[in-house]
């Protein structure tokens, strides 16, 4: 094919914490036509296919545990009918969308990423909507009941279109390859066969459909590109596609820089001459700022001790309060007689049932030696508590924050003074330099802002011409689109009118199927080999059974080969397949042959197999792309085995995780 068309898988990087995980798929800058990803098993072939389909709209991704330890977000460097676009989406919970730039992986996006959101499939701002646009199969609608007209429809995903381009381990020799146990998926994969090719049926309703559809967005897609045309006109911004200007502002710019540097030295070397006078200078100054400094260090310690001063003599009237408290009041204790204020002999006791001091009849015998007890208690407390010693105590304390403050407060005259002197001294220091070295700075200070001026205008040109070309680049986008849905436009109108019996041409696709299936098991050597077809259902058949009554090991051929066929048929008929295709373990159930598949496994040679790929691929599917991911391919293509994963840490790389061994 020479038109570039679909799909095509550039590169893959998973970026991680602290490093990223890449697989390449190119060829000094080229897709490789054949990749294969070798390696043992557990060591991540799988998931490298998983993350490109993933990367191309599928709902999940690999979910091993060293993915979501290590994996942050999956690229997907991919071409768009010809067009190198990256795709980005999150791991860890799978993303509901993606962000698809144009450009590569390494190189920056000199316009935003755009937002593709995952579902709907069939909105126009969907990543599936994106990819099918490339596909030529933007807007296409499946019914939910083929065969009823007033059906339900859906729009065709590009989940849907991934069966016939991405074959599975899963898929590979399943009884249920054609999804045989859900009726509705079994429907809906031969609605895609029909839509690919362009056999369906009602086609002539269907293709007025998309063309309305096409032409409703074709026409928001242009006025978008007239409004976006009238505002780079308006902003002056053709002149970002003339290379020569952005190439003039940037030789500029690094010629005034060289201007600058090349001034100043000669400013440097010119007032050599004062590097005593700037040796004063720098010390003058550093004398100032320390002067400066211990000023305020004492400033901060005066204003931090008098109001703790305070505190303390605070505190000392507090306690001369206590110390006269006890001896003017005396609560707990009689020792003073309270008529005579003579102090009494003797403590107040009981005496035949009267008390000591006032006679009165006491009609149980109290206790009357509380006084004596409290007494005992109180001088106790007095010796823990000695009012004179803390008395002392802060006095002491006092009198030391009072001689410091005195100290402070007599040096900070002689600080303040020095302070004064120092920027005194720092004054002189500097107007005697710039005496000295204003008559020849002043020779270049005019130039050098001259030079100055002309960067920044020069600065602000190259701003500019960065936005213009960002805003070249969004209208040269917008002109993609629209030159791309008239030419989907116009092929689709050039098919309604060219439009055919749609039954014989399905029965011509499915012949060609059929025939392309049957030539690719007897280039295989499939023993005893007869009655090889594939049904109108797209069911295939070996010996006249269907491909459920083969043995394992035969199922993996038929599965190959029905893939195969259906992706080379419309390889070469240019039929609206995405152009590439993924294959996982082809030689699964083979090169290993017990009882039923004995026959299989040594009649089958893997070499047969891949030399076909590479014989197809280098002529009638010049262009296409195959990725597969094999165990252990033959040496016959070891030239395009992209990499090795050996799962032993001594010879890497360990895997698609590369720094996960344990």
């Amino acid at each position: 094919m020479t038109e570039a068309q679909g799909i095509r898988v550039r590169r893959l990087r998973l970026v991680g914490i602290g490093r990223n995980y890449d697989v390449d798929f190119t060829t000094e800058g080229r897709v490789q036509d054949l990749s294969v990803i070798s390696g043992a098993f557990s060591s991540g072939k799988t998931a490298v296919l998983e993350f490109v389909a993933y990367g191309l709209g599928a709902k999940n991704h690999p979910r091993h545990p060293e993915v979501l330890r290590k994996v942050r977000s999956a690229l997907l460097e991919v071409e768009l009918s010809g067009d190198t676009h990256v795709i980005e989406r999150a791991v860890g919970e799978p993303s509901t969308v993606a962000f698809v730039r144009r450009g590569q992986l390494d190189q920056p996006s000199l316009s935003p990423p755009e937002r593709r959101d995952i579902a709907p499939a069939g909105a126009p701002q969907s990543l599936s909507s994106l990819l099918l646009s490339h596909c030529k199969l933007e807007g296409v609608e499946l019914r939910e009941a083929p065969t009823n007209a007033e059906s339900r429809t859906d729009p065709l995903s590009i989940r849907d279109l991934m069966w016939l381009a991405f074959l599975p381990n899963e898929r590979v020799a399943d009884k249920n390859f054609l999804f045989e146990n859900s009726p509705p998926r079994k429907h809906k994969l031969r609605q895609v066969v029909d839509v690919v090719f362009g056999v369906h049926d009602d086609r002539a309703v269907e293709l007025g459909s998309r063309i309305k559809q096409l032409e409703g967005r074709l026409n928001r897609s242009r006025g978008e590109l007239a409004a976006a045309t009238a505002f780079v006109a308006e902003q002056n911004a053709e002149t970002a596609n003339e290379p020569s200007t952005r190439l003039n502002s940037e030789r500029e710019l690094t010629s005034i820089t060289a201007q600058i540097e090349e001034l100043d030295q000669q400013a440097r070397a010119a007032t050599s001459f004062a590097e005593e006078l700037r040796q004063t200078y720098r010390s003058a100054a550093q004398n100032a700022r320390t002067a400066s400094a211990v000023l305020r260090d004492r400033e901060t310690q005066l204003a931090r001790m008098l109001p703790l001063r305070a505190q303390y003599a605070d505190d000392l009237l507090k306690l001369g309060m206590l110390a006269q408290a006890r001896r003017l009041f005396d609560p707990l204790r009689v020792r003073t007689c309270p008529a005579c204020l003579h102090p009494l002999s003797a403590s107040p006791h009981v005496i035949e049932g009267h008390c000591s001091m006032c006679d009165h009849d006491l009609p149980a015998t109290p206790d009357l030696t509380l006084g004596a007890a409290a007494d005992s208690r109180l001088d106790t407390e007095n010796e823990q508590l000695d009012v004179a010693a803390e008395i002392r105590s802060t006095k002491a304390r006092l009198k030391e924050i009072t001689t410091y403050i005195e100290e402070l407060d007599a040096s900070l005259a002689s600080a303040k003074q020095r302070a004064h002197t120092a920027g005194l001294e720092e004054q002189r220091a500097a107007k005697a330099l710039d005496e000295a070295t204003s008559p020849t700075v002043s020779t270049f200070l005019a130039a050098r802002d001259e030079l100055h001026r002309r960067k920044e205008a020069v600065t602000r040109q190259i701003d500019q011409l960065n936005t213009a070309s960002k805003l070249q680049e969004s209208l040269a986008k917008r002109a993609g689109l629209v030159n791309r849905q008239e030419a989907n436009l116009g092929r689709l109108r050039e098919e309604l009118a060219q439009l055919g019996d749609a039954t014989q041409d399905r029965n011509d696709v499915l012949r060609n199927i059929s025939s392309r299936f049957a030539r690719l098991l007897a280039e295989w050597h499939y023993p005893k080999l007869s009655q090889a077809h594939v049904g109108t259902d797209l069911t295939p058949f070996v010996r006249g059974e269907p491909y459920q009554e083969a043995s394992s090991g035969a199922r993996t051929l038929i599965t190959l080969a029905w893939q195969l066929a259906v992706f080379e048929t419309a390889f070469e008929s240019g039929a609206a397949h995405p152009g590439f295709l993924m294959i996982d373990s082809p030689q699964k159930n083979l090169g290993h042959g017990t009882g039923r598949d004995t026959l299989i496994a040594d009649a089958v040679s893997t070499d047969d197999f891949y030399r076909h790929l590479t014989q197809w691929l280098a002529h009638h599917g010049n262009g296409a792309q195959i990725i597969v991911a094999d165990n252990s391919p033959p040496d016959l293509i070891d030239d395009r085995v992209i990499v090795r994963y050996t799962r032993d840490e001594s010879q890497p790389p360990y895997g698609l995780i590369e720094d996960e061994t344990g």
